[in-house]
C-alpha cells in the first residue's frame, strides 16, 4: 500500500472555502483519475494555528506504478489548478509512506 499525503496549512479565513473545495472539486479530480482507491481527510490537532490551519489528505493506491503514473499523467496540472485558486492562502508540501507490517 502506497499513502500519497499532502499536508496543506491554510488562512484561517479561508477553511469554509477551501474543505468545500477539496471536499466537491479537488478531492473528486484526483479519484476521478482512477490511479487511488480512498482516500481520508483529517485536521492537525496540538498545532499552533496562529499562522494557519493545517489539513492532510490521504490518498491510497496499490502500487509505486499507479502512484507514479498519477505523478507523471496528472499531479502537475492539479496542483497548479490549486495555485492559481489560492495563490498564497495556502502552503503545502507533499510525502510519499509505504505500508510496512
Amino acid at each position: 500500500m502506497i499513502v500519497y499525503n499532502i499536508t496543506t496549512k491554510i488562512l484561517p479565513h479561508i477553511e469554509a472555502q477551501w474543505l468545500q473545495w477539496q471536499t466537491h472539486e479537488h478531492i473528486p479530480e484526483i479519484m476521478a483519475t482512477g490511479l487511488f482507491d480512498s482516500f481520508k481527510k483529517y485536521r492537525l490537532l496540538d498545532q499552533d494555528d496562529t499562522e494557519g490551519i493545517t489539513f492532510t489528505i490521504q490518498y491510497f493506491t496499490s502500487s509505486r506504478q499507479r502512484y507514479q503514473q498519477y505523478m507523471d499523467r496528472f499531479a502537475a496540472s492539479l496542483r497548479k489548478k490549486a495555485i492559481e485558486k489560492w495563490g498564497d492562502q495556502s502552503i503545502a508540501f507533499r510525502t510519499v509512506m509505504e505500508h510496512v507490517d
